[in-house]
């Protein structure tokens, strides 16, 4: 019996072999009919991965990978539906600044089988590094313009002297200098600004593409005026009444300050504060006035620009108006500080109904500047008018504007010239 089973095999093997290719076709054809093979292409996001911190990418790399897959149609269908099913990254651990050509690799989740790749697009990708460096150079600060005549400019005091410039190592190298500006044109007061810093090269165009570290600048530069010289406010002095039936609603000056110059300043620190017109007479006056006028100055002192104003006054048909002299009284200044007001009084022009006009009592009408929160120093400001009748208004107060002397209680004031 042993000797004719391996006999029986032998003759038969062949029919067997042919019997089992062909089930394994059967078999195969059954599962390709159920399931058939189909290629799909997917798109998939690329990492650039092992980047040194010190290099930075500098050329446009394309952001997904399109692979071309064949697979049964169930395990398409997976692949599609699950996130991160496949992954596609750059590995640039190791490279140094220049330009490199680097394979795309992928990676297909070991569960996604039997898959064959079919294509891939694309195969490598060309990578442009560029070295991150940085270098400190010393700011160039510059002050343009000269301040209003009559006024210095002391040294400017900026908050940095020096700047760290970084970034590609192509674009820190063009800058040879940082700089900024100060335009200080025209001003009448100290300036206290931050200023933004730029970046240029040697034929001064300006390098975008760096970090300026600090990115501005602070700058304190004093403004004050010169000896000999002061910013007063302008007084217009008027004379008469306007016409009986008419009132005077309103008087201005332009400009409101002018500069005055002595060489001697001694006398120009004793000046009150303000300068006169010339008088201005309205007797008579029915209509409205503009005129120019000049200025009342002592002897030695001189305006710098025009010596002359221009006044306008505005008169109209009357209900009612007073012209009172009212003196200027201060509120709100602190208990160790002392204030004087030049001028002491000022003009206060009334309007309303002729009888309260009439009746109107020393203290129904104050005028008050307000000093809370001011420090010692020349101060010009405006002076407030209280009115306890409602219907009565100020309509004009003259001068506009007043100057006030805050000293230390106890410390002298210079005596004003008469």
């Amino acid at each position: 019996m042993k000797s004719r089973l391996p006999r029986w095999l032998v003759r038969n093997f062949s029919t067997f072999l042919l019997a089992l290719i062909l089930g394994l076709i059967v078999w195969v054809a059954a599962v390709t009919s159920a399931d058939p093979n189909q290629e799909q292409i997917y798109s998939v996001t690329v990492d650039m991965i092992g980047l040194a911190s010190n290099l930075e990418i500098t050329s446009d790399l394309p952001d997904k990978l399109r692979l071309t897959l064949l697979a049964p149609r169930s395990i398409l269908d997976q692949i599609e539906k699950e996130t991160g099913a496949i992954q596609a990254w750059v590995d640039l651990s190791g490279l140094e600044s220049g330009v490199h050509t680097m394979p795309m690799q992928y990676q297909i989740d070991s569960r996604f089988r039997p898959v064959r790749t079919v294509a891939i697009d694309p195969g490598t990708v060309t990578i442009t590094l560029e070295e991150l460096i940085s270098k400190t150079l010393p700011i160039r600060t510059e002050v343009t313009g000269e301040p209003t005549l009559g006024y210095q400019a002391s040294p400017p005091e900026w908050s940095h002297a020096q700047v760290t410039v970084s970034g590609r190592a192509s674009q820190v190298e063009q800058v040879v200098t940082v700089k900024t500006s100060l335009s200080i044109s025209g001003a009448e007061e100290t300036i206290e600004r931050n200023l933004n810093l730029f970046a240029y090269d040697e034929a001064g165009n300006v390098v975008s593409g760096v970090i300026l570290t600090p990115s501005e600048i602070g700058v304190v530069q004093t403004i004050t005026l010169k000896g000999g010289y002061r910013n007063m406010v302008v007084k217009v002095v008027t004379t008469g009444q306007v016409a009986n039936g008419y009132r005077q609603t309103s008087i201005s000056v332009s400009p409101p300050n002018v500069m005055v110059f002595s060489a001697n300043p001694a006398v120009v620190d004793q000046l009150p504060g303000y300068v006169e017109t010339n008088p201005l007479d309205l007797n008579g006056s029915f209509d409205d006035i503009e005129t120019i006028l000049g200025l009342n100055l002592p002897e030695g002192v001189s305006v710098i620009g025009d010596p002359n104003v221009l006044v306008q006054v505005g008169i109209a048909a009357m209900e009612g108006n007073l012209k009172i002299i009212r003196l200027v009284e201060t509120i709100g200044l602190h208990p160790e500080l002392q204030a004087k007001v030049a001028p002491d009084s000022v003009d206060v022009i009334l309007f309303g109904p002729l009888p309260e006009l009439d009746a109107l009592a020393e203290t129904d009408v104050r005028v008050v500047v307000d000093l809370t929160g001011l420090e010692a120093g020349m101060h010009q400001l405006t002076p407030q008018v209280v009115i306890l009748p409602e219907r009565i208004r100020a309509e004009a107060v003259s001068p506009q504007n007043i100057e006030v002397e805050i000293t230390p209680v106890g410390e002298a004031t210079p005596t004003s010239a008469p």
